[in-house]
């Protein structure tokens, strides 16, 4: 009797399956073009005049209107999928994520991922993989360096447990590195009609809070629509025939689709936020799910300078998105646990014009 032909197929990597020091390569190398910008768009409504309009990006001395950073992110993200989240039953946290060099409409970009700490989970069930991973351009140049964690299941639980070991990563970029990926900007073209709002750099203050006010309700099929955009494959979000049978019942939604609504809705009030330069940290602090309706609020943590740069300063934002809860109150925590309501929890970094 022969032997049967070798799988052609894949299901992903189980925890057991990681080492650390691992370099993957990542399928498959994505031209991003004025089509996915405007189904970007279409999902989420971003507003802000310098990806909305070459004629502003290039007044302010961008050569043409930039990808919006968070399209970018959720591209780069989705090649490592397949990879390293296939079998995750959560994307637990960010951390150290800078944007390096612009990008823009007709570039090709490709990932690469390195596995930079593993642990087994004492349920013997599933373990966390820390990975760092990168974006390129067509140039070979890195337009993105994130780190994030994960907790994958394990295909055996008997399998032995892999040396643990935790990496150490920085609680927050500094603000010496921010601003690769913006152009010295012409701060007297910067039209603050048009981009929205009055206030730029100078008008918010530490600790300044500030409600979006907003909701946006997410519908089944946009979550998918915007999932697949990023070529993400992870089962959790399409499959429902095998998530009905799972812990929720039903359709997870991509943890990043959450992040996007959130930046979305802080125009109202951050309307000349045009950059996000960094993240510092995330959480994903609870689910979210077609028919909840998304509102947020942010927190000003710091602002700074930025070394030789006069055009531009940072704000240090807290942003807290919530589910079926509006925000005038500004709902966070109760002692160490979270509200009810609180589903996100981003540190990051955004560029004004001064």
């Amino acid at each position: 009797m022969s032997a049967l032909p070798a799988a052609k197929t894949s299901l992903g990597n189980f925890f057991e399956d990681f080492q650390l020091g691992q370099t993957i390569r990542h399928a498959t190398p994505r031209t991003v073009t004025l089509g996915d910008v405007a189904l970007y768009n279409g999902l989420f409504g971003a507003r802000f005049a310098v990806q909305s309009s070459d004629v502003f990006a290039q007044k302010i001395s961008y050569p043409r209107s930039p990808l919006d950073d968070l399209l970018v992110f959720h591209v780069v993200f989705g090649k490592t999928v397949a990879d390293i989240s296939l079998n995750a039953v959560a994307n637990l946290g960010y951390a150290d994520c800078r944007f390096l060099k612009p990008v823009f409409p007709g570039a090709t970009l490709t990932a690469v991922s390195e596995v930079i700490g593993l642990r087994e989970n004492s349920n013997r069930k599933t373990g966390i993989v820390y990975v760092r991973s990168r974006g390129f351009d067509e140039t070979g140049d890195t337009v993105l360096d994130y780190a994030r964690w994960v907790m994958v299941r394990k295909r055996d639980g008997a399998a032995p447990a892999p040396v643990e070991k935790i990496p150490d990563l920085p609680k927050n970029v500094e603000p010496a590195q921010l601003g690769a990926a913006c152009p010295k900007i012409n701060n007297t073209s910067y039209d603050t009609t048009l981009a929205g709002s009055p206030h730029r750099f100078g008008d918010y203050k530490t600790r300044d809070k500030i409600d979006h006010i907003d909701g946006i309700t997410v519908e089944e099929a946009e979550h998918q629509m915007a999932t697949r955009l990023y070529q993400n494959t992870a089962r959790i979000h399409f499959n429902q025939f095998a998530e009905s049978k799972g812990r929720f019942g039903r359709r997870l939604i991509y943890g990043g689709h959450a992040i996007s609504l959130a930046r979305a809705l802080s125009f109202n009030g951050l309307a000349n936020a045009f950059h996000v330069a960094a993240i510092n940290g995330g959480r994903h602090v609870a689910p979210l799910f077609a028919g909840d309706t998304v509102f947020a609020w942010s927190e000003v943590l710091a602002t700074a300078g930025i070394p030789n740069r006069k055009d531009v300063g940072a704000l240090r934002l807290r942003t807290i998105a919530t589910k079926d809860r509006p925000c005038p109150d500004f709902p966070f925590k109760a002692g160490d646990e979270y509200d009810p309501a609180v589903i996100l929890d981003l540190d990051y970094w955004v560029l004004m014009p001064r």
